[in-house]
């Protein structure tokens, strides 16, 4: 059973519910999804309303040209499905081709890392095995806060300010679309913000629906009306014909085709997933980073982590050094599986878990990169990690250009649940195209350029991403909870945190989104310029200052971070037994809000 007090501290209620919850990053897609629940949609539907939805109102986060995967449960199949939304590298975009350019690692700005968007094919093949309703009806709620507009908050607001002057110097479409006051001025809190090219290009898929009337003959026609017709053309003729500064420091144009566009297909696939004390998880494949949470589950299944007590310092320290054990074999195992064989089942193999539990060391903070069947890297030898696949340690902080996420998590009476994870196609990443309203996503920079790595860039191959849905289900009952949260490579450290909340110490959805997060920057960042910080540790100033101290002792470089500012958990739960629905959102990033009916 899932608690549903949120305790004496907690700073937002639970949300309880009978019909549908919808959890998601801002309070107005929440409202997207749920209306489109009381329309007699299901939670597939309110997923998607709710997606659509941010790529309005959270563009700072995720974008009409980005990413979504997701991890379904289907109640009528009585089944899990891992949907990939991760578009591919175009046909042109090889590691010969970056090379010619003088380039070691892919820019995380600019065309140049420009994949096929997937966003739009993940929502529809969602809505078209799984929905009820027909997409201009669930697009009708985005479309009206394009359209309409919505009051402007402050932290899109300062994303915007934050890059105004290079979309004035170089992104002029961009300085159109996202600094409409006179004198070239952001939007400003409190304003009404209106996004028309984006509300077109939401109608045109709304209109290749309603000109059909089969259902699934629309959603057909309305896929082909991004990937395949006029706005496929604009897209790729913009990538390819307009060059922008990038983090080199030089102008490049992108390497998307019509045909690129023209070829992609959403797909659903078998999520991978292990037992934790009784419970089945469930996370997207090694195209994303999802199993290494699955990893890091199945070494901490050895260590009574209730015993050690939450978050005291031999409990954190735990499950960082287990998280950098899964973290290591993330980067040097995981890549496309169509590509490349990863030995997944070997990976989540309980006696691969015993096996690599034993160089846990309890009184010390390991400072190298540990992956399984290779030598330690040692942090301070960078050049043997250069060696090592072209993976650089060094230090650094954000590069400007960098985006996060966002995440929809919903739940129906019936039992269906989704966990999505929107992100990409950033509104500070790349110039939006003109006249369509958004701008492309630059998950590219996530390959590696170097031949032989699981992940390195190939033709038609999708990136290895941070993006990681949940599922989690209890024995071989179906998923009765869905969660995620933003923040690239953090985000399955704080995804495991949050689910060892619930399931060992018995917090309810909303309590175990509040409690104080940890993460560590150990490893490669799956982001340009891929830095670290071995033996990082960064706490929520709300860990005690004695567990801070002890941590250190053991080896951990100690950093602490703001009382509110690690993770930003969003949750959906169903009990099996009433049938009660539950919601909760993090407060860390105000804008996340559950919703309930």
């Amino acid at each position: 059973m899932l608690r549903t007090s949120t305790g004496p501290t907690g700073g937002r209620p639970m949300i309880l519910a009978t019909r549908g919850v919808v959890s998601a990053g801002h309070y107005l897609a929440a409202e997207a999804g749920l209306g489109v629940l009381r329309w007699g949609g299901n939670a597939m539907d309110a997923a998607a309303a709710a997606g659509f939805a941010l790529h309005v109102v959270a563009p700072n986060q995720n974008g009409f040209a980005g990413e979504a995967p997701m991890l379904v449960y289907s109640a009528k199949e009585g089944k899990h499905w891992a949907l990939s939304g991760h578009g591919a590298a175009p046909r042109a975009a090889t590691i010969e081709a970056y090379r010619a350019l003088g380039l070691e690692v892919i820019p995380g700005d600019g065309l140049l890392p420009a994949v096929v968007p997937s966003a739009v094919a993940g929502w529809i093949l969602l809505l078209r095995r799984f929905g009820a309703l027909r997409l201009h009806e669930v697009l009708a709620p985005a479309i009206d806060l394009a359209d309409n507009g919505f009051v402007m908050f402050d932290h899109l607001h300062g994303t915007i300010a934050a890059h105004a002057e290079r979309f004035r110097r170089e992104w002029p479409s961009s300085a159109e679309v996202f600094l409409p006051l006179p004198g070239g001025g952001p939007p400003k809190v409190g304003h009404i913000w209106r996004q028309g090219d984006l509300a077109g290009s939401l109608r045109a898929l709304a209109r290749a629906d309603r000109r059909y009337r089969k259902r699934d003959d629309g959603l057909r026609a309305a896929h082909d009306a991004f990937y395949r017709g006029p706005m496929a053309r604009r897209i790729a003729r913009f990538c390819r014909s307009t060059a922008v500064r990038d983090a080199t420091c030089t102008a490049h144009a992108g390497y998307l085709t019509e045909e690129d566009l023209a070829d992609h297909e959403a797909q659903l696939e078998e999520p991978a997933s292990t037992t934790y004390r009784g419970l089945r998880v469930h996370k997207c494949g090694t195209w994303t980073q999802g199993p290494a949470m699955l990893q890091g589950l199945n070494l901490l299944e050895g260590f009574d982590l209730k015993g050690m007590g939450h978050n005291s310092a031999d409990y954190i320290h735990t499950v960082v050094e287990c998280m950098k054990l899964a973290y290591a074999d993330r980067e040097f195992h995981y890549g496309d599986p169509a590509f490349v064989h990863v030995p997944l089942r070997r990976l989540l193999g309980k006696a691969y878990a015993d096996q690599r539990r034993k160089l846990v060391d309890p009184a010390r903070a390991s400072l190298e990169l540990r992956p399984g069947g290779m030598a330690a890297i040692s942090a301070a030898t960078i050049r043997d990690v250069e060696r090592c696949f072209a993976v650089r340690l060094t230090g650094g902080g954000p590069v400007p250009g960098s985006g996060d996420t966002t995440a929809v998590q919903a739940v129906d009476a019936a039992g269906n649940i989704v966990s999505a994870v929107p992100s990409g196609g950033w509104l500070m990443a790349s110039p939006v195209i003109p006249g369509l309203g958004f701008p492309l996503g630059t998950r590219g920079q996530m390959f590696c350029l170097t031949p032989g790595h699981p992940n390195c860039l190939a033709p038609g191959k999708r990136p290895r991403t941070t993006l990681t849905p949940t599922l989690v289900g209890k024995g071989s009952r179906p998923a009765h909870m869905a969660f995620a949260s933003p923040g690239g490579d953090s985000q399955d450290q704080w995804n495991l945190q949050f689910l060892l909340n619930v399931a060992e110490f018995g917090m309810s959805l909303q309590e175990a989104a509040e409690a104080p997060m940890v993460t560590t920057n150990h490893f490669p960042s799956s982001f340009y310029p891929r830095a670290a910080a071995p033996g990082s540790l960064h706490l929520e100033s709300r860990v005690g200052e004695a567990v801070r101290a002890e941590l250190a002792r053991r080896g951990h470089v100690v950093r602490v971070a703001e009382p509110w500012s690690q993770g930003s958990t969003m949750a959906v739960g169903r009990d099996h037994k009433t049938g009660a629905l539950h919601g909760a959102a993090s407060p860390r990033y105000n804008p996340a809000y559950a919703a309930g009916w």
